[in-house]
């Protein structure tokens, strides 16, 4: 995974501050959403492919692998997940029916993330649309 600096939002930027940058973010999240948003950050790496980015955006976490991906962040009562594209979270109603959602936002506590399979789904829903966007 190639690394992306905030100020590019992902695009052409340095090989290595955007994952810098997200660590920076990460250690001034207090526990145990810092855990939590450890736990979400392994397992998007994880699905993404080696050519995403990780950088700020919106002074938040996010991925960005032809076009923005998702991006997630914590608050002091939740945390929440960020897909990018509001008809994906309706996609994903029935798996999300324990979690508060709205238009673009998926939360969960600051002590419980979301399932690892849940959250590759979704970076991986997100990526076949990014994908099926540049080949049109």
């Amino acid at each position: 995974m190639k690394q992306a600096n905030s100020d590019a939002g992902g695009v052409g930027a340095k090989a290595d501050a955007g994952s810098q940058d997200v660590d920076q973010y990460l250690a001034g999240v207090p526990e145990p959403a810092r855990a939590t948003l450890n736990r979400i950050r392994a397992v998007i790496r994880s699905a993404v492919p080696a050519e995403a980015t990780e950088y700020i955006s919106y002074g938040m976490p996010a991925y960005h692998y032809k076009g923005p991906l998702l991006g997630y962040a914590a608050f002091p009562n939740h945390c929440g997940l960020y897909p990018m594209n509001p008809a994906l979270i309706v996609s994903f109603k029935d798996e999300l029916k324990s979690y508060s959602t709205s238009k673009g936002t998926i939360r969960f506590p600051v002590d419980k993330p979301l399932p690892a399979a849940l959250v590759k789904k979704i970076v991986k829903a997100r990526i076949a649309e990014n994908e099926a966007k540049k080949k049109r």
